[in-house]
């Protein structure tokens, strides 16, 4: 059986053997190749292995937790998507998670439908971020290349754009300098994740803000539109 999304391959880095095996089972099951990962090591030698299209990444692990993993794999250039599956449910969790470069987080206990709904989600943004559309673009005081997702900040400093950063960017390039609505943001960039607000779309030009603006507290390419969304200026 194969699924829509072409057999993606799934790492699930999980310590709990009924847990991954349940979630490995169901993955299975829609068509998709699983491999597992009982720790945080294990799991960084996997994803840096290469051939993964998502991590479901537990943070409470041994050895290496999984925000450390995720912060690693972002730091040494890795896009896989990844999706922490955690029982931390504090807001402050959620964003160390999100800023440790994570794309989605889904809290312990879950239901198997939400899971599926959100994997194939991730899988399907993923591909359609990885679209080459333009190679290397000016945006705002800095630079990001479409294909290889390398930004380089207003600062000089480089680093691998986040796929949902990535994916409010190309919004706003193709919409060359139209207005783009949160809702727009939230429903090709984010699909159908239940979480997610008008707030976060906020939350996350705010990201990219700190990327390319001289002074992020003063706009001049990222701008606000009140009540309606976002567009990008250029020079």
């Amino acid at each position: 059986m194969k699924t829509k999304d072409g057999g993606a391959r799934i790492l699930i880095a999980e310590d709990e053997p009924h847990i991954s095996r349940m979630v490995a089972d169901n993955l299975e099951a829609e068509g998709y190749r699983v491999a597992v990962a009982v720790d945080g090591e294990a799991a960084l030698n996997t994803a840096r292995a290469g051939g993964m299209d998502l991590i479901l990444l537990d943070v409470m692990m041994p050895k290496i937790d999984g925000f450390e993993v995720c912060r690693r794999l972002r730091a040494e250039g890795h896009r896989t998507p990844i999706l922490f599956l955690t029982a931390r449910d504090l807001p402050p969790d959620r964003v160390e998670g999100l800023m440790a470069g994570g794309d989605d987080y889904l809290v312990k206990p879950f239901h198997l439908d939400e899971l599926l709904a959100r994997v194939h989600a991730l899988l399907r943004r993923h591909a359609w971020a990885h679209q080459p559309v333009h190679g290397r673009v000016k945006v705002g005081a800095g630079w990001v290349d479409l294909v290889t997702h390398e930004a380089t900040a207003a600062d000089g400093s480089k680093e691998t754009l986040p796929a949902k950063e990535l994916g409010i960017l190309k919004l706003l390039l193709d919409a060359q300098g139209a207005i783009v609505s949160r809702n727009v943001i939230l429903n090709q960039v984010w699909d159908n994740e239940v979480d997610p607000t008008p707030r976060t779309v906020d939350n996350f030009v705010v990201r990219l803000r700190r990327r390319f603006e001289v002074d992020p507290s003063q706009p001049k390419y990222l701008l606000t539109v009140r009540g309606t969304g976002y567009r990008l200026a250029q020079d």
